[in-house]
């Protein structure tokens, strides 16, 4: 689980504006700390299948997300993209 003070920082970079906490560019950029968390929890403990779902689960939620954004916003698409390093997805 993120940890309060790292995702304030987050929506904190990523925030449209003061307040914003439930833009699509800053839910992408939660889920992408949160599956990198898990991706190094994964790399240590190869037989924990739950948290193996809901990684997987979480990686789909955000394509979907930046899916939604692509369609509706493509320059922050491609800045949201850049700036987590993210590869683009077609």
């Amino acid at each position: 689980m993120l940890q309060k003070e790292k995702k304030q920082a987050i929506i904190q970079e990523f925030q449209a504006h003061e307040g914003d906490t439930g833009s699509t560019e800053v839910q992408i950029a939660v889920l992408t700390e949160r599956i990198n968390e898990l991706t190094t929890h994964m790399r240590i403990n190869k037989h924990d299948y739950a948290t193996q779902r809901g990684l997987i689960m979480l990686v789909g939620q955000r394509r979907r997300l930046l899916r939604y954004l692509r369609n509706n916003n493509s320059a922050s698409y491609k800045k949201t993209i850049k700036k987590l390093k993210i590869r683009e997805s077609n």
